[in-house]
């Protein structure tokens, strides 16, 4: 007989609170192994014994069979002196080791566990808090690591007999499950109106609340980060109601369907898009409408063909819609540009006026977050927010650098981002840091990651704009700081996801970024490595008339093209957008050049084009114009307008006279999109590197779908990070770690 052997594993990646001990002491079970097993400073640690054929068994399960949130991202093995263990068994964590395992992201319900809430026969029928080791809270629970339940908000739920004997059994799936609970001993839920007046409690308040909504009222539910917005997607009136409540003209509201069939009778999905729709992440996913009548309301998403779709993530998600009628808008209780709100008497404070009612629960939301937003372009996932089911994520990077740095990411679609031990982990999308709550949350978001890792910065990384409140806050720390040029962070966090190490073309396109010279860039060429960048091609600067007003009163942008293109000729063009009067006075600021900063930024054309296409009034979002030319376009137009690329600069501004010529939206936002593709092709083959996508304006589906088919060089574009602000964090650190 062969002797036996024994065998350390060291190993890294979500390893912990995911069932991940459980599990490998199951497969230890299956092959008669001995040893122990238990959670370390960097992940898991196991110390295994028996025959080399056993071993052998026990290794191939161990990287087949993993639990399904547990990932392996590295990992070492080595022989040591056989011991002679009698048996296998789960160690306590090392807990003075313990604060550098990735905290994990909020997942929505699995399958087993909805069979059981579906199980009239089970104990945990019905029961609105159903969750295991597979799924259910984590981050919005979790007060510091280890993730242990005195470490949690469950910490006041003492278990019963019956969760206890599920809790401390390796072989049950809700062995370790920390937020373990039934409706024996579990947190309960109320029903009050806005005045505070109880109304009903558990099942009963859920019964009550579809009723509301039912009944055409706007209502507000603690999820897992927060509260939703609530209310019919079908009754234009409430729909309305709520619009003018919340002061929000036209932003798309997302919807949220009972399953993946009534999503379907509204809405045209592909193969990857139903996986995504269906997958344990549970994102909201933008997909396009079906044309003609439908029963969801037009004031959902006015103006554009897309709607953002999503199925319910919780045990009491999926029990409302047992008593709903139809398909809910299921958005972000918030004042607009703040923060998801996860705490009711805040709730009562803010959103008074706006919903009648409310449904809470006496577990606190410790960590709040919002719902994850992306879309599929052919078999390409575009993040455009990365929270709830995402993030917290952290991916291991090849470096030796030993630092703690922190990156405060930028303005806009804020994240921030921490380096330690081989290792990036990126917040949850915290907003635009616009206002006091955000600021708060970007603060508060330090804060709990410093608490979770033990982590104290040796370093801080920033964007280059002096007047980002992330970058003030940096400079206050007394810890070294380094600033990054925004659009050159853009294409490193794409460097860095797919360990790109040669020299790339990074095509970065948004609305504004700081530029060296200190104007507004966001149309730039930028030959990148690790080490530096060299601005190659840029879009010809313009004036931003006004600099903030031009953003949202966007006339302005096609009137400082147009004179820069026109000269005075250009204002009888104008007078069809602008009163006598006005554009004098717009004209003032355009000659004498007053608070108007110069602006390359491809974003700003997007604004312009719209308003040769009919867009009227101000933007009332972030992206508006985008989507409207999105819904414009025309496959079968296959012209583009002329332009000039002079060296480093690209003249465009001739294009604008001949979408005057042009007068028709359609043919103007085909044309248009078709030139942005046209431009990239002809720098791509000036330049033989791989190209790099990342910025904002790639939000716009047209755009990188004409992208897709017409661009033949070997490119990337950003995919388990968010393309637009959202991942400038990753860009940041990767440019300050040692190589």
């Amino acid at each position: 007989m062969t002797n036996k052997s024994r065998l350390i594993y060291h190993i890294e990646g979500i390893v912990q609170g995911v069932g991940f001990r459980p599990f490998v002491y199951t497969i230890a079970l299956r092959y008669d192994l001995n040893g122990f097993v238990l959670n370390n400073s960097k992940g898991v640690l196991i110390e295994i014994e028996g025959f080399e054929e056993s071993l052998d068994a026990f290794e191939k399960a161990l990287f087949k069979e993993l639990p399904p949130l547990a990932r392996i991202d590295f990992w070492t093995k080595e022989a040591i002196t056989h011991k002679g263990d009698t048996t296998f068994e789960i160690r306590h964590s090392d807990e003075a080791h313990t604060k550098s395992s990735p905290v994990l992201p909020d997942m929505s319900i699995c399958d087993e566990c909805l069979a059981e809430l579906k199980d009239p026969h089970n104990r945990r029928y019905h029961y609105f808090f159903t969750n295991c080791t597979n799924c259910g809270p984590r981050y919005s629970i979790i007060k510091t690591v280890p993730y242990d339940r005195p470490y949690t908000s469950m910490q006041p739920f003492v278990m019963c007999d019956e969760c206890k004997d599920e809790y401390t059994n390796p072989l049950d799936r809700r062995y370790h499950a920390q937020p373990i609970s039934c409706s024996k001993c579990g947190p309960t839920l109320v029903l009050r109106s806005m005045q505070g007046d109880l109304l009903s409690k558990n099942e009963e308040a859920i019964i009550k609340l579809a009723e509301l909504i039912n009944a055409g009222h706007i209502v507000a539910m603690k999820g897992m980060g927060g509260f939703h917005l609530m209310c019919d997607a079908t009754n234009e009136i409430v729909v309305g109601r709520l619009r003018e409540r919340k002061h929000r003209p036209t932003k798309p509201f997302a919807v949220m369907f009972k399953d993946i069939e009534a999503i379907k009778e509204v809405c045209e999905l592909s193969y990857k898009e139903e996986e995504g729709i269906l997958s344990l992440l549970r994102p909201i996913v933008l997909v396009k409408r079906k044309r003609g009548l439908s029963k969801i309301s037009s004031l959902i998403a006015p103006h554009i063909d897309r709607l953002g779709v999503f199925l319910p993530y919780t045990p009491l998600h999926i029990m409302l819609f047992e008593y709903l009628k139809n398909p809910i808008i299921a958005t972000s209780a918030n004042r607009a540009g703040e923060p998801i709100i996860s705490d009711a008497q805040l709730l009562e404070q803010k959103l008074d006026g706006v919903i009648e009612y409310y449904l809470d629960y006496n577990r606190e939301i410790v960590n709040s977050s919002d719902d994850s937003v992306l879309q599929y372009i052919g078999d390409k996932m575009l993040l455009m927010r990365s929270s709830r089911g995402i993030a917290p994520q952290s991916f291991r990077v090849d470096t030796q650098d030993k630092r703690k740095i922190l990156a405060v990411g930028a303005h806009q679609k804020n994240a921030i981002a921490i380096y330690l031990n081989h290792q990036i982990i990126v917040s949850p999308y915290i907003g635009d840091l616009d206002n006091i709550a955000s600021n708060e949350l970007f603060e508060k978001m330090i804060e709990s990651f410093a608490r979770f890792y033990d982590f104290t910065p040796d370093l801080i990384v920033g964007d280059l704009h002096p007047n980002y409140i992330s970058t003030q806050w940096a400079k206050k720390q007394n810890i070294p700081f380094i600033q990054v040029q925004h659009h050159y962070a853009h294409i490193l966090s794409t460097m860095c996801e797919h360990n790109l190490k040669e020299t790339v073309l990074g095509v970065a396109w948004d609305g504004t970024g700081y530029g060296d010279d200190g104007t507004i860039w966001g149309g730039e060429f930028l030959a990148c490595t690790q080490e530096s960048y060299e601005r190659v091609c840029s879009f010809e600067p313009f004036l931003l008339l006004g600099a903030d007003a031009s953003i949202k009163d966007i006339k302005r942008i096609l009137a400082s093209l147009l004179w820069d293109e026109m000269g005075d000729s250009a204002d009888e063009h104008l007078l069809h957008y602008f009163d006598e009067k006005s554009l004098k006075l717009l004209k003032q600021i355009y000659t004498k050049k007053m608070n108007s900063p110069r602006c390359s930024s491809v974003g700003r054309l997007f604004d312009a084009v719209a308003v040769l296409c009919g867009m009227e009034g101000n933007v009332s979002y972030d992206g508006e114009s985008g989507l409207l030319i999105e819904s414009l376009y025309d496959a079968t137009i296959s012209e583009h307008y002329v332009v000039e690329i002079d060296d480093t600069i690209i003249q465009y501004k001739s294009m604008f006279v001949q979408m005057l010529h042009d007068k028709e939206p359609r043919l103007i936002a085909s044309k248009f999109i078709n030139t942005l593709v046209h431009i990239i092709i002809r720098l791509s083959v000036q330049y033989s590197y791989p190209i790099v996508f990342s910025g904002g304006v790639f939000q716009n589906r047209t755009l990188v779908e004409q992208i897709l088919q017409n661009v033949t060089q070997n490119f990337h574009f950003p995919i388990q990070l968010a393309i637009n602000d959202g991942g400038i964090c990753v860009g940041q650190l990767y440019k300050v770690l040692e190589k």
